[in-house]
Protein backbone atom coordinates (compact mmCIF):
# COMPACT_ATOMS: atom_id res chain seq x y z
CA UNK A 1 0.00 0.00 0.00
CA UNK A 2 0.96 3.25 -0.77
CA UNK A 3 0.43 6.86 1.16
CA UNK A 4 -2.17 7.67 -2.02
CA UNK A 5 -4.33 4.39 -0.58
CA UNK A 6 -3.73 4.90 2.86
CA UNK A 7 -4.93 8.45 2.49
CA UNK A 8 -8.20 6.98 0.24
CA UNK A 9 -9.01 4.29 2.92
CA UNK A 10 -8.97 6.68 5.88
CA UNK A 11 -11.27 8.93 3.80
CA UNK A 12 -13.41 6.04 2.83
CA UNK A 13 -13.71 4.81 5.93
CA UNK A 14 -14.41 8.30 7.86
CA UNK A 15 -16.80 9.04 5.32
CA UNK A 16 -18.68 5.52 5.81
CA UNK A 17 -18.69 6.30 9.79
CA UNK A 18 -19.67 9.65 9.62
CA UNK A 19 -22.21 9.73 6.47
CA UNK A 20 -23.51 7.03 8.76
CA UNK A 21 -25.12 9.19 11.08
CA UNK A 22 -26.86 11.45 9.39
CA UNK A 23 -28.53 8.64 6.92
CA UNK A 24 -31.27 8.29 8.89
CA UNK A 25 -32.07 11.49 10.38
CA UNK A 26 -34.31 13.82 8.93
CA UNK A 27 -34.36 17.45 7.76
CA UNK A 28 -35.79 18.53 10.73
CA UNK A 29 -33.45 16.71 12.52
CA UNK A 30 -30.02 18.14 10.88
CA UNK A 31 -31.60 21.15 12.50
CA UNK A 32 -30.64 19.92 16.13
CA UNK A 33 -28.02 21.08 17.78
CA UNK A 34 -26.38 18.72 20.31
CA UNK A 35 -25.89 21.15 23.08
CA UNK A 36 -26.09 25.79 22.87
CA UNK A 37 -23.82 27.09 21.28
CA UNK A 38 -22.65 24.23 19.20
CA UNK A 39 -23.71 23.76 15.14
CA UNK A 40 -26.83 22.06 14.54
CA UNK A 41 -26.06 19.37 12.46
CA UNK A 42 -26.56 21.13 8.86
CA UNK A 43 -24.19 23.34 9.71
CA UNK A 44 -21.75 21.28 10.23
CA UNK A 45 -21.97 19.53 7.37
CA UNK A 46 -22.44 22.06 4.80
CA UNK A 47 -19.18 23.78 6.56
CA UNK A 48 -16.84 20.23 6.06
CA UNK A 49 -18.26 20.22 2.45
CA UNK A 50 -16.91 24.31 2.15
CA UNK A 51 -13.86 23.63 3.77
CA UNK A 52 -12.96 20.54 2.00
CA UNK A 53 -13.74 22.57 -1.24
CA UNK A 54 -11.62 25.29 -0.15
CA UNK A 55 -8.82 23.38 1.58
CA UNK A 56 -8.16 20.72 -1.27
CA UNK A 57 -8.28 23.40 -4.22
CA UNK A 58 -5.43 25.54 -1.97
CA UNK A 59 -3.02 22.81 -2.46
CA UNK A 60 -4.22 21.81 -5.98
CA UNK A 61 -5.98 25.13 -7.72
CA UNK A 62 -8.40 24.68 -9.85
CA UNK A 63 -9.17 20.52 -8.72
CA UNK A 64 -12.25 20.71 -7.10
CA UNK A 65 -15.63 20.67 -8.22
CA UNK A 66 -17.75 24.06 -8.01
CA UNK A 67 -20.46 24.25 -4.98
CA UNK A 68 -23.50 24.97 -5.99
CA UNK A 69 -24.40 28.61 -6.30
CA UNK A 70 -25.04 30.48 -2.67
CA UNK A 71 -23.87 27.49 -1.17
CA UNK A 72 -20.72 28.53 0.67
CA UNK A 73 -22.84 31.82 2.16
CA UNK A 74 -25.43 29.64 3.67
CA UNK A 75 -22.44 28.54 6.11
CA UNK A 76 -19.73 30.86 7.04
CA UNK A 77 -19.45 31.72 10.86
CA UNK A 78 -22.07 34.35 10.62
CA UNK A 79 -24.73 31.85 9.51
CA UNK A 80 -24.12 29.56 12.61
CA UNK A 81 -26.54 30.73 14.82
CA UNK A 82 -29.27 30.16 12.62
CA UNK A 83 -32.08 28.11 13.31
CA UNK A 84 -34.44 28.95 10.07
CA UNK A 85 -33.98 25.79 7.50
CA UNK A 86 -35.17 27.81 4.88
CA UNK A 87 -31.80 29.48 4.53
CA UNK A 88 -29.72 26.11 4.87
CA UNK A 89 -29.63 23.07 2.18
CA UNK A 90 -31.81 20.22 2.32
CA UNK A 91 -29.99 16.68 3.33
CA UNK A 92 -30.12 15.55 -0.52
CA UNK A 93 -28.56 18.73 -1.53
CA UNK A 94 -26.24 18.37 1.55
CA UNK A 95 -24.91 14.78 0.78
CA UNK A 96 -24.70 15.27 -2.95
CA UNK A 97 -22.46 18.32 -2.43
CA UNK A 98 -20.76 16.14 -0.10
CA UNK A 99 -20.17 13.34 -2.78
CA UNK A 100 -19.46 15.21 -5.26
CA UNK A 101 -16.32 16.93 -3.09
CA UNK A 102 -15.17 13.97 -1.67
CA UNK A 103 -14.95 12.89 -5.66
CA UNK A 104 -13.12 15.70 -6.50
CA UNK A 105 -10.77 15.12 -3.63
CA UNK A 106 -10.06 11.58 -4.23
CA UNK A 107 -9.40 12.25 -7.85
CA UNK A 108 -7.08 14.84 -6.95
CA UNK A 109 -5.45 12.39 -4.90
CA UNK A 110 -5.13 9.88 -7.24
CA UNK A 111 -3.01 12.78 -9.72
CA UNK A 112 -0.69 13.69 -6.64
CA UNK A 113 3.06 11.99 -6.66
CA UNK A 114 4.95 11.25 -3.28
CA UNK A 115 7.00 14.12 -3.97
CA UNK A 116 3.45 16.51 -4.09
CA UNK A 117 2.07 15.04 -0.66
CA UNK A 118 5.41 16.72 0.79
CA UNK A 119 5.01 20.03 -0.80
CA UNK A 120 3.73 22.62 2.13
CA UNK A 121 0.42 23.10 1.72
CA UNK A 122 -0.22 26.79 2.63
CA UNK A 123 -2.44 25.91 5.61
CA UNK A 124 -0.69 25.95 9.05
CA UNK A 125 -2.82 23.26 10.84
CA UNK A 126 -1.44 20.79 7.32
CA UNK A 127 1.76 21.54 7.36
CA UNK A 128 2.29 19.22 3.69
CA UNK A 129 -0.24 18.05 1.06
CA UNK A 130 -0.45 14.66 2.44
CA UNK A 131 -2.03 16.40 5.69
CA UNK A 132 -4.20 18.01 4.02
CA UNK A 133 -5.61 14.97 2.68
CA UNK A 134 -5.71 13.45 5.22
CA UNK A 135 -7.07 15.81 7.54
CA UNK A 136 -10.43 15.33 5.32
CA UNK A 137 -11.14 12.55 6.47
CA UNK A 138 -10.60 13.53 10.51
CA UNK A 139 -12.13 16.59 10.11
CA UNK A 140 -15.57 14.76 9.18
CA UNK A 141 -15.11 12.42 12.12
CA UNK A 142 -14.35 14.95 14.20
CA UNK A 143 -17.82 16.39 13.99
CA UNK A 144 -19.48 13.47 13.81
CA UNK A 145 -18.87 12.93 17.32
CA UNK A 146 -21.25 15.92 18.10
CA UNK A 147 -23.69 13.80 15.35
CA UNK A 148 -23.27 10.63 17.79
CA UNK A 149 -25.06 13.15 20.28
CA UNK A 150 -27.92 14.60 18.54
CA UNK A 151 -28.67 11.35 17.49
CA UNK A 152 -28.86 9.82 21.19
CA UNK A 153 -31.10 12.52 22.09
CA UNK A 154 -33.35 11.74 18.95
CA UNK A 155 -33.46 8.14 20.78
CA UNK A 156 -31.61 6.68 17.24
CA UNK A 157 -29.50 3.44 17.97
CA UNK A 158 -26.08 3.67 18.41
CA UNK A 159 -23.77 3.04 15.65
CA UNK A 160 -20.23 1.63 15.91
Amino acid sequence: MNSREAIRVALDTSNMVALSYVKDLSDVDLMRRACPGINHVNGQLGHLIVAENHMVNQACPGAMPPLPAGFAEKYTKETAANDNPAQFCSKDELLKAAAEQRAGTLAALEKLSDADLDRPSGIDYAPNVGSLFSLQGSHFLMHAGQWAVVRCRLGHAPHF
